[in-house]
């Protein structure tokens, strides 16, 4: 009987696991309001030319407001798109992928951090790190599938909560150290500036994160400067457009 139910219990959770990835990566709508902006930002992205591309949750979506003066003078001599969109997860960013948000061009970089939403927002037993793991593999096959002349910078997710024993920053270091592996540094480059945003003990500094989550000015002023030599070189190189 015990042997049975402990069969029992790891058929469960295995079919639980399954359920989770397939969630975060299976391409998913937030509503009609959500999709109304989505339609926008594709019709904003298929204007085409764009060289830099960001893509991401609230913390790229707060570009425009908490980090707009950083933007303007890091980002205002190039052509750059904010895909950013508060509380999205990963299967999120796939459905807008899927309907408009990369058709019509090519940048040469993306910058791209997502996840900190899947792991924030559900247990453990509703999505492990796998699960979130395998959802950003999917936008990164998706970006290679749409746009494979242009390059990914992949950022590790932010910390948040206030110390390095908040599970949920545990759950994001668990993601980090899986998806650096998908560097191969030609097409996907990896960036992990974390300990730039933390203090020497671990801790993060409401001077950084007042909510402990998103950057205030001076969290997107350390993140520019911590991407500036990468984005300054690729924007530099020549045109992703194929020879002919």
């Amino acid at each position: 009987m015990k042997r049975s139910m402990s069969l029992f219990f790891v058929v469960a959770a295995m079919a639980a696991s399954v359920v989770a990835q397939q969630v975060s990566t299976t391409p998913s709508s937030k509503g009609a309001r959500w999709e109304k902006r989505v339609e926008k930002s594709a019709a904003k992205a298929q204007q085409g030319g764009w060289e830099l591309v960001f893509i991401g949750d609230s913390i790229t979506d707060f570009w425009s407001n908490r980090g707009k003066s950083v933007w303007a003078k890091y980002y205002g001599n190039y052509k750059t798109l904010n895909l950013g969109i508060s509380g999205d997860r990963t299967e999120h960013v796939l459905w807008r992928m899927e309907h408009g948000e990369l058709d019509g061009y090519q940048p040469k970089l993306f910058v791209v951090m997502i996840g900190t939403n899947n792991t924030g927002h559900r247990s453990l037993e509703k999505e492990s790190p796998e699960d979130t793991v395998a959802g950003i593999k999917a936008i990164l096959d998706k970006l290679g599938e749409k746009a494979p002349n242009s390059k990914v910078l992949l950022l590790a997710i932010f910390p948040r909560g206030a110390t390095p024993q908040d599970g949920r920053r545990v759950r994001n270091a668990k993601v980090n150290a899986a998806i650096e592996k998908f560097a191969d540094n030609k097409r996907i480059f990896w960036m992990n500036i974390n300990d730039k945003l933390l203090e020497s003990d671990g801790t993060l500094s409401k001077k950084i994160m007042p909510d402990r989550l998103h950057p205030n000015a001076k969290g997107y002023k350390i993140w520019a400067e911590a991407m500036k030599p990468f984005v300054t070189k690729t924007l530099a190189e020549t045109s992703t457009t194929p020879k002919s």
